[in-house]
Order: structure tokens, then sequence, then C-alpha cells
């Protein structure tokens, strides 16, 4: 059979499409000063999506979403994260997510990183490691590197302005 060699060669890779999804996911939170998404991925298949805000049935509305403030006034006691959100969302069996992937705009925080070790999650592909001084994050390291958790920037060359046109 002779080989036409038609097909399109602009078309996206995977990771460019599951981290597409992860900052398409991202743009659903209401957080004013960081939008965070998550997709866990097995196989070039997503499994699950999430990102960061309110717990299930706490009112956006009412959500204390500064960052300045006593803890009861600000986020950071009540923001679920991208990560976990992606987590707890999934509907299938948790073993799904044994040798599994998981994209994310900013590189996880130490408690999400135990999470995605704790239900088997192998590759973290992350965007931006903004927070990689503080100890949080090198604690993320450290647990990654112990455990076998192999973490990747995302590919310079694979940084691209992509436009969806919602109105066709």
């Amino acid at each position: 059979m002779k080989k036409l060699n038609l097909q399109r060669t602009d078309y996206l890779s995977w990771d460019e499409v599951f981290m597409a999804t992860t900052k398409l996911y991202a743009m659903r939170s209401k957080d004013p000063n960081t939008q965070v998404g998550a997709c866990i991925v097995k196989n070039n298949r997503i499994l699950s999506i999430g990102y960061n805000g309110a717990p299930n049935g706490m009112s956006d509305d009412v959500f204390p979403w500064n960052r300045e403030g006593g803890n009861l006034d600000t986020k950071y006691f009540f923001v679920v994260h991208a990560e976990r959100n992606a987590i707890l969302n999934y509907r299938g069996s948790r073993k799904d997510f044994e040798g599994a992937t998981i994209y994310v705009d900013l590189f996880p925080c130490n408690e999400c990183a135990k999470e995605i070790i704790q239900v088997g999650i192998t590759e973290v592909v992350y965007l931006s490691d903004k927070y990689a001084n503080t100890e949080g994050t090198i604690a993320s390291k450290i647990m990654f590197d112990e455990c076998g958790v192999k973490y990747r920037k995302f590919k310079e060359e694979n940084r691209k302005n992509i436009n969806i046109d919602l109105s066709k």
C-alpha cells in the first residue's frame, strides 16, 4: 500500500494536549490571584481533572479569597488544591492511578505531593516552579525523589499559544 502522507503536521503532542487541558480547567478557578489546574492521565487517556477552589457545597460568594489576614480570613485554610480535587473527583478505582501522570500548572505543594504519592501516580509534569525555594516545594521534591516519583518541567519548545474558538 502506498503511503500518502496527507496528515497534518501541526497537531498537538500528548503533552501539549494534557497541559492545555490543565490550563483550560484552571480557568474554572474563582481565585483572583492564582488559578491552578490538574489533569491525571494514564495511557494517553484523561482519568480526572481538577482546579483550585472552594470545597463542594461551600459558596464561592462567601469564600474568603484574601491572601493576607488571619487564618480564618484567608483562602489558605479553605481552598482545595487542583491536585487534590483531581484525585477526589475521580469516580473509578484508585488503583487506576497507579503508574499515572499528573499535569499541573504549578509544582505541587508538600500536602499534594503526599497525596500524589499515596495514590500511586508516578510522574508529575509541571509548567511553573515559582515556589521552588520554599520549604514546601523542597519537601515535595525530597518525597518524590525518595518515593520514585519522576517530575519534569513542560518542555519550552512545546509552549505555544493555543486559541479555541467556541463560537463555531
